[in-house]
């Protein structure tokens, strides 16, 4: 209905048009849009003129705000970027949001309007400004669009389904004809939004490709919450410590992919005894051990979170190799995202701390109260595939963040209940040493950039299906290049430059 909404406020009679060398002048584009929504600001950006966070628009565009409206007197606010005519590759992509959203992911944005994408991103329903700037550390903070149903379930959920369609039709006008094919990329709560996209309005988009995907967002709050409360006090895990954990890992498992090059290919493979790291002195407390506590600490870190009564698994825990990366598990995430979850929606209490957590029937009220309403995990995802949809993701290994088993586990069972051949339609890529979104901090040699956008692009439009993405730019600003083969296989090292791509097989 949402989607519906949109378009009747926004498309034009649709029109066929050939192949036109030049677009809608920029400034004429507000004249030739449906008078039903009101107007639109244009506005021509040359080419080098606009800087994102260092990066500049290599190509002119024009660039439309738009905004539309949803229940109740709510409003997402949209922009569309439309390079030049002699720049575009008749291609739409919508980007989505990270963290809590409140705004436009305009680094997204200029990344892809430089590929030659129209490109569109919006806000999510609502605003970061009235919301503590869109972060809720260190928790105690009144969030009011968590006490809105109707910008809850935009936030994730349907926000990109909103604005998408006004969009399109933004883009068709200006370039005079549709686009060939309609993609959407997002990363954290963007990957969230792409599988809330292929759930619950599979019809909006041909392709989408899903990042380090939150969308079992109310459960990965409870896995940051569980971490904090495990490493309380005696059990804190300083960084040398997780460093001497990590580092004991790579001694014993960084040669299984026949390169030593301190990054485990596939953690799974490796087995280690963490019990190896004990202090032989209960009393110690040193970077070189563990203690009794933090041994005890670890090991649930590893487990994740469970149902105090049924004991089953409410979210995965971390894998092998990833610990260097886990201090803001220890604190900082739950205060960042569970509590505010908790204080805003759940108990309607800004005071509560999350101490007293009854890991049964308060996990089955976030459930009700919050998973209803922002999570997106049916395995069900049938007309997404029966559309024509392709499914791409990524996760890294060594994410900060997401536990990087949940993507394998969610997805084979998507696998197993959609049906079908899996290569056809669904593409699952674990990044070794990746970080969330992009490279892991204790990482550097890692390739913190892959071409999973690209891929996806070939996969639809040539029926290439990816055996792999390239990884490129490594934080220490080597030029290795690594082959991230499409999972389960993993990359096996062949040749006698491990600092190239080609130097690799994808290997069952």
């Amino acid at each position: 209905m949402l989607s519906t909404l949109a378009l009747a406020l926004w498309l034009l009679p649709t029109r066929t048009f050939g192949s036109p060398s030049t677009n809608t002048s920029c400034d004429r584009l507000s004249d030739l849009m449906n008078p039903a929504l009101g107007t639109i600001a244009t506005a021509l950006i040359p080419a080098n003129s606009l800087n994102v966070s260092g990066t500049f628009n290599s190509v002119a565009f024009c660039r439309v705000n738009g905004s539309v409206p949803y229940p109740e007197d709510n409003t997402v606010f949209f922009e569309v970027w439309l390079p030049e005519a002699d720049s575009y590759n008749d291609r739409f992509l919508a980007v989505g949001n990270g963290g809590m959203a409140g705004r436009i992911d305009y680094a997204a944005m200029v990344e892809n309007v430089n590929k030659g994408f129209a490109t569109a991103g919006g806000d999510a329903g609502h605003r970061a400004s009235d919301n503590n700037n869109g972060d809720a550390y260190p928790g105690g903070v009144h969030l009011p669009y968590l006490h809105d149903r109707n910008q809850v379930l935009a936030w994730i959920r349907d926000s990109v389904a909103l604005f998408t369609p006004p969009a399109k039709g933004i883009t068709d006008t200006y370039y005079q004809r549709a686009p060939r094919r309609t993609y959407y990329k997002g990363c954290s709560t963007g990957g969230a939004q792409g599988f809330a996209l292929a759930e619950f309005h599979p019809e909006l988009f041909d392709e989408i490709a899903a990042g380090c995907p939150g969308n079992w967002y109310s459960h990965l709050a409870l896995s940051f919450l569980w971490n904090q409360q495990v490493t309380i006090g005696s059990a804190f895990l300083p960084q040398e410590t997780l460093d001497h954990i990590r580092n004991a890992v790579l001694d014993e498992c960084d040669l299984l992919d026949g390169v030593e090059d301190r990054v485990l290919e596939n953690p799974l493979a490796c087995d280690f005894d963490l019990d190896g790291l004990a202090c032989e002195d209960p009393t110690s407390n040193t970077s070189t051990c563990l203690t009794p506590e933090q041994l005890a600490a670890a090991k649930e870190i590893y487990a994740g979170p469970r149902h105090s009564k049924t004991n089953v698994s409410l979210y995965p825990g971390f894998d092998l190799g990833s610990e260097s990366e886990w201090m803001f598990q220890q604190g900082r995430l739950s205060l960042s995202f569970s509590l505010p979850l908790l204080q805003n929606m759940v108990f309607d209490d800004l005071s509560y701390n999350g101490t007293a957590f009854d890991w049964a029937a308060d996990v089955d009220a976030l459930d009700e109260k919050v998973g209803s309403l922002i999570d997106a995990i049916s395995p069900n995802l049938t007309s997404f595939k029966m559309n024509g949809g392709k499914l791409l993701v990524t996760q890294g290994w060594a994410d900060p963040f997401n536990a990087a088993t949940w993507p394998i586990d969610h997805l084979n069972e998507v696998s197993r209940v959609t049906g079908g051949e899996r290569q056809d339609w669904l593409s699952l890529f674990m990044i070794p040493g990746g970080g969330h979104c992009g490279g892991a901090a204790t990482y550097p040699q890692v390739p913190s950039k892959q071409n999973s956008l690209e891929a996806l692009v070939d996969w639809v439009e040539n029926g290439q299906a990816p055996a792999y993405l390239l990884g490129v730019d490594p934080a220490d600003g080597s030029k290795t290049t690594r082959k991230i083969c499409s999972w389960p296989r993993t990359a096996k090292y062949i040749g006698v430059n491990a600092d190239k791509s080609d130097a690799y097989v994808c290997s069952d």
